[in-house]
């Protein structure tokens, strides 16, 4: 039988009826702002960013007397961030500057809570991961009313691991907010990729032979849309980003190129494909 995350409430004695569970993922969010990045480096801007909500969240937020607040990693993992005691203030009296995107919540546009972490859940900050399940969008959930299994209980907190050059397989929009470790990784490795259209599931075969190796080359998709090629630019999405080979470090441009033409005519990404 999977551990379940109200077992672990209650072994630290918080009543379930006041506990409100919240998973933080903001598509608001700028470049290294999102709410796990502010969880991980900077505690005070990420409780500000929670400690403040709209007034429409008033029914199910200001009856509970804790929050046990999870963050979306960049691998998608649901992570307990903070068991908080809560109490609601009110509507904010001054202006608030967002701290995760360019913003502000105008005085008397939005409610405020007073947050005081718990210290009877600190030892599980940052080493639980739970099943969320398939109600992402409702991010406000009562705890008694939910058995969220627990998936992961770490020794310690870390960042997930860079998956390997051949299993590294991400949809453009995560590129710019992937862990330092992955970026790392991609800026110091050339080769050809693959990206596949999760509409149409046609495939572009491409190199990276510049600086900074395949991360620069992908943040010219992300930036333009499709990098200059007319395949992708008439079938705009958020392509899915893989790996095909590596080249090796003595490589030269002319040789990764030579790399990309095996890989298209292995794929008939011209023939099938968006390679024109």
């Amino acid at each position: 039988m999977p551990l379940l995350f109200n077992s672990l409430l209650r072994q630290l004695g918080v009543e379930l009826s006041g506990v409100r569970l919240l998973r933080h993922q903001d598509q608001r969010a700028a470049k290294g702002r999102m709410p796990y990045e502010l969880w991980r480096d900077d505690r005070r801007a990420f409780e500000t960013y929670q400690s403040t909500q709209s007034f429409g969240n008033r029914p199910r937020l200001s009856p509970a007397t804790y929050w046990a607040s999870f963050v979306v990693t960049p691998t998608q993992e649901t992570l307990l961030a903070g068991l908080y005691h809560t109490r609601y203030r009110g509507p904010n009296e001054d202006d608030i500057v967002w701290p995760h995107a360019e913003g502000v919540d105008l005085a008397g546009t939005a409610d405020t809570y007073e947050l005081r972490l718990d210290e009877r859940g600190a030892d599980l900050e940052g080493r639980v991961v739970i099943e969320w399940g398939a109600g992402t969008r409702s991010w406000i959930q009562r705890a008694d009313n939910q058995e969220k299994a627990v998936v992961e209980f770490t020794r310690e907190f870390k960042e997930p691991s860079f998956p390997g050059f051949i299993h590294f397989i991400e949809p453009l929009s995560r590129i710019e907010r992937l862990p330092p470790d992955w970026i790392s990784n991609l800026r110091h490795a050339k080769g050809v990729y693959l990206l596949t259209n999760p509409n149409t599931h046609e495939q572009y075969v491409g190199s990276a032979t510049g600086e900074l190796g395949f991360w620069r080359r992908w943040l010219d998709y992300v930036q333009t849309g499709h990098g200059g090629n007319v395949g992708l630019k008439a079938n705009p999405s958020d392509y899915q980003v893989s790996i095909l080979e590596v080249a090796s470090s003595a490589a030269t441009r002319e040789d990764i190129v030579r790399l990309e033409e095996l890989w298209m005519l292995k794929l008939k990404s011209r023939e099938m494909g968006l390679n024109r």
